[in-house]
């Protein structure tokens, strides 16, 4: 077994967990949703969310880490397998747009962007 098969089979198993963790997520999240899961960080004076918005964002966050493991899936097999130019170009652009998504569903889950600071109130409910 050479380095590139060994490589190539980390990817493999690195999509499938990606894809399995959304599958798993999407599953998992319909039942707490039912049962009215609330997350922990609710901006002060808000409401509690409905059973559709709770799964919305329970699957946002699936679809988030699954994104995740199919990026560095991607980026495994480019790498470390002789890259080319345009094998590093396309990961570029498959880099971009799964980062965009990532960027969406981050605002849709918790209402900022990224890079944006929790509002003071979240930060002292953390801390507790």
């Amino acid at each position: 077994m050479d380095f590139q098969h060994i490589i190539e089979t980390i990817g493999r198993f690195m999509d499938f967990a990606g894809v399995a963790v959304m599958v798993i997520g999407a599953l998992v999240s319909l039942p707490m949703a039912l049962r009215g899961f609330q997350p922990r960080r609710l901006p002060a004076g808000s409401e509690p969310l409905t059973v559709y918005r709770s799964y919305r964002q329970l699957l946002g966050r699936s679809i988030l880490l699954g994104l995740e493991l199919l990026v560095a899936a991607d980026i495994i097999r480019t790498v470390a397998v002789t890259p080319t130019f345009e094998s590093v170009g396309v990961l570029a652009i498959i880099v971009l747009i799964r980062t965009f998504l990532s960027f969406s569903l981050e605002l849709e889950i918790t209402g900022r962007w990224p890079w944006q600071k929790q509002p003071a109130g979240n930060q002292a409910a953390m801390a507790s």
